[in-house]
């Protein structure tokens, strides 16, 4: 479990004592009226992980608003988007595709306010296929015939990303593979592809950092940092082009205040506790990036075209 450093905590209270000396009667109104700050967490990782992952950013959330700070970790991607869309959940961390899915059903539902930084600076990653060492299969050419595991129907980088760009190299998803589907999430489709269950998978990855240790940040790597994975097991067949980072998103209808609060929480979080910062991130980067939603016009776009290819 991340341990919490006494100055991350001291820093935290701080700045949640600061700002409620500004104004205290309006903060007291939005505390009573908005006591639990909800996160929800995307499914891909057991349960169990993703919790201790996220520990740290419930006991200083706390310490900041002032309120309860619960995390709410569901089964797949749509679980967190209904939650969102529904007021159920206030905040979470999505990939592009999952708030495209959000956008195009309620524009005004919540607003993108940070993506992930990888340890460049730079802030795209790649959706990989991936088959077993021993399979034979060398490259994209070698899969045909083969089946293919998708992470998530809302994942950008494990559905979305991979069937647009293999489209759009002439190939049928239908006839080139001998059959597809979901495997519940991306560590649930490389356990899949590892058990012989597919052919191969797709899945999200930095591109960056030793392949050897399943790269700097994505799936791979948590599977390997979780004991789930030998990256000598794998190989990988195939890359997309760059992919926009997922954001972080909050519901547009909270109260300002706490809005501010968490924001300024997670823009200074790399230099208040690194630790804490690299657990919830998932990587080394240099901290949270300030986004909005043109960043992912092209994600929406791409999207769209998806629900009207399906009708």
């Amino acid at each position: 479990m991340t341990t919490i450093t006494r100055r991350a905590l001291t820093a935290s209270a701080a700045f949640a004592l600061t700002l409620t000396s500004i104004a205290p009667a309006a903060f007291a109104d939005w505390r009573a009226e908005h006591p639990t700050f909800r996160i929800g967490l995307l499914g891909g990782e057991n349960e169990a992980d993703r919790l201790r992952r996220n520990d740290c950013m419930v006991e200083q959330l706390k310490e900041a608003t002032g309120i309860n700070v619960e995390l709410f970790p569901a089964s797949d991607y749509a679980g967190v988007m209904q939650g969102l869309l529904a007021g159920q959940l206030d905040s979470a961390s999505l990939g592009a595709s999952g708030y495209a899915g959000i956008y195009l059903q309620d524009p005004e539902a919540v607003e993108p306010i940070f993506v992930n930084l990888e340890s460049d600076g730079s802030n795209g990653y790649y959706a990989m296929m991936y088959a077993r060492a021993d399979s034979g299969i060398e490259d994209l050419e070698g899969m045909e015939g083969h089946s293919l595991a998708f992470a998530d129907p809302n994942s950008t980088s494990g559905y979305l990303v991979p069937k647009a760009e293999l489209e759009a190299q002439g190939i049928d998803i239908d006839t080139y593979f001998s059959n597809t589907g979901f495997g519940g999430g991306h560590e649930q489709a490389i356990t899949a592809v590892l058990n012989g269950q597919y052919d191969a998978g797709v899945t999200w990855t930095s591109g960056q950092g030793e392949e050897s240790e399943g790269f700097s940040r994505g799936a791979l790597r948590t599977a390997v940092n979780n004991g789930l994975l030998d990256m000598n097991d794998l190989r990988i067949i195939w890359t997309s082009n760059l992919i926009p980072n997922g954001p972080w998103v909050l519901r547009k209808d909270l109260p300002e205040d706490l809005k501010e609060i968490v924001i300024g929480w997670m823009e200074n979080l790399h230099e208040t506790d690194r630790e804490c910062y690299e657990a919830i991130s998932q990587g080394e980067g240099p901290g949270f990036e300030r986004t909005n939603h043109e960043f992912f016009e092209n994600v929406v776009a791409m999207r769209q075209r998806e629900l009207e290819g399906s009708r």
